[in-house]
């Protein structure tokens, strides 16, 4: 069984930073693309970055600069350290793995930017 379970979510400032981890099991991590995407309330799921099973990494635009994703194979986890989050940023975060034709998002975590 297939489980992706994020986690570090919460209430921050504006301009302050959290780091979301995923726990992935029941899939070979290692060949797997990850990624974070984020739906925000009315709005459509977007991606926020991904890292290839390779290691490449690609980021939104929003988020250039200030997000950075990472992976740990030995762990199967992959990270996301938020810095400098704005209030824009407020959005349920999903993890995702992707194998072509296999796709798994996990059930998301809630951040909250807001003074």
């Amino acid at each position: 069984q297939v489980q992706l379970v994020e986690s570090g979510g919460g209430l921050v400032q504006p301009g302050g930073s959290l780091r979301l981890s995923c726990a992935a099991s029941g899939i070979g991590f290692s060949v797997y693309d990850m990624g974070w995407y984020r739906q925000a309330p009315g709005k459509q799921r977007e991606r926020v970055a991904t890292i290839r099973s390779g290691g490449i990494t690609n980021y939104a635009d929003s988020v250039k600069g200030r997000f950075t994703i990472s992976r740990d194979n030995a762990k199967n986890t992959v990270a996301l350290q938020m810095n400098n989050l704005k209030s824009e940023d407020t959005a349920v975060y999903y993890c995702n793995a992707y194998r072509m034709p296999m796709d798994y998002w996990g059930k998301g975590t809630l951040v909250t930017v807001s003074s």
